[in-house]
């Protein structure tokens, strides 16, 4: 079974009282959940961000109201709805996905708001620092950005053979550097990289299509809530053409993709669930550090190793968090 991995803040936070326009106009708060991906992969670390919020006292549908929006990878949907949750002044905007957290950001300075990402929100210009965020921002980062260089390193290591490897990326995503940093690691290993790129659903078939072409031996999937949100396409994919590949999130692994490696989503989730809660109980955005994780967790699908072919070395598999088999 999956270990729950805890998150430390990176400094001390001091409470102190935040001015909620909403509290006083309304008796019971009102939650505003702004998301980039699709309500059904996400139900696990929606449950998560609800057990959050109970940790401290609120419960939905008795002392707090959630209203959700949905982007379902379409990022344009985002700037219209986080003015919406704003025009319907909730009390707390909590934002899932670097490109919620932009348009949240971009559409209110006052509304504290709680975000979960993958990029480093201080590279991002989100807030100007990790320990004291400032302003109306802070939340969950799960550095899956900063990541993506040890997942080719981790393919490398698992098949020292291959000498072509792949890099899934939406060009439609948050604007950072994963292309050129794994592009470094990438030379440092000798490995030959091809960046690929998808932003629907057609264009991931047919950036498999060309993996297959070029002859790359392995993929690394980006971290972005398009291709969370189409784990299960991306997961048979890679089965179907006998590709090892690892992504950020274990529900890749699970979906019968060969690896992941990252930051525990679910928990991540409700650390955001009790930030909020924090919030709503009266203390400042400002005053509470972006949480990371400690540590990352490695997910290994043992029957879909056997499925294309790979043996998987028993000292491998021994430094794995979890093995599905």
């Amino acid at each position: 079974m999956m270990r729950r991995r805890e998150f430390i803040t990176l400094l001390g936070g001091a409470a102190a009282a935040w001015p909620v326009a909403a509290r006083a106009q309304q008796p019971v708060p009102v939650i505003g959940f702004l998301n980039s991906a699709s309500p059904g992969p996400y139900a696990p670390n929606v449950a998560a961000f609800r057990n959050g919020l109970s940790e401290l006292g609120f419960a939905e549908g008795r002392n707090v109201t959630i209203e959700f929006r949905w982007a379902e990878g379409r990022y344009d949907r985002l700037p219209e709805m986080a003015d919406e949750l704003v025009r319907r002044r909730v009390a707390v905007i909590a934002t899932g996905g670097d490109r919620a957290a932009v348009a949240a950001k971009a559409a209110t300075a006052t509304i504290p708001i709680v975000f979960m990402l993958g990029i480093d929100p201080v590279a991002a210009g989100i807030v100007p620092s990790l320990g004291r965020p400032g302003g109306n921002l802070t939340g969950v980062s799960f550095l899956n950005s900063e990541l993506t260089p040890k997942r080719v390193e981790l393919l490398h290591e698992l098949i020292p053979k291959v000498s072509t490897v792949a890099l899934l990326i939406n060009p439609r995503g948050p604007d950072d550097e994963t292309a050129k940093v794994v592009q470094s690691a990438a030379e440092r290993l000798r490995l030959r990289l091809h960046v690929l790129h998808a932003s629907t659903e057609a264009e991931i078939d047919a950036a498999f299509a060309t993996l297959i072409q070029i002859g790359a031996g392995a993929l690394a999937i980006g971290p972005d809530s398009f291709f969370n949100a189409r784990t299960e396409q991306l997961a048979a994919l890679a089965l179907h053409h006998g590709i090892p590949a690892v992504a950020p999130y274990r529900e890749f692994a699970a979906a019968s993709g060969l690896m992941s490696y990252g930051g525990n989503f679910s928990d991540g989730y409700r650390v955001a669930g009790t930030y909020v809660a924090r919030i709503l109980k009266g203390e400042k955005p400002a005053d509470l550090p972006v949480m990371q994780p400690t540590k990352f967790e490695l997910v290994i699908n043992l029957k879909t190793a056997r499925a294309i072919g790979l043996s998987i070395p028993e000292t491998f598999l021994t430094r794995a968090d979890e093995v599905i088999e």
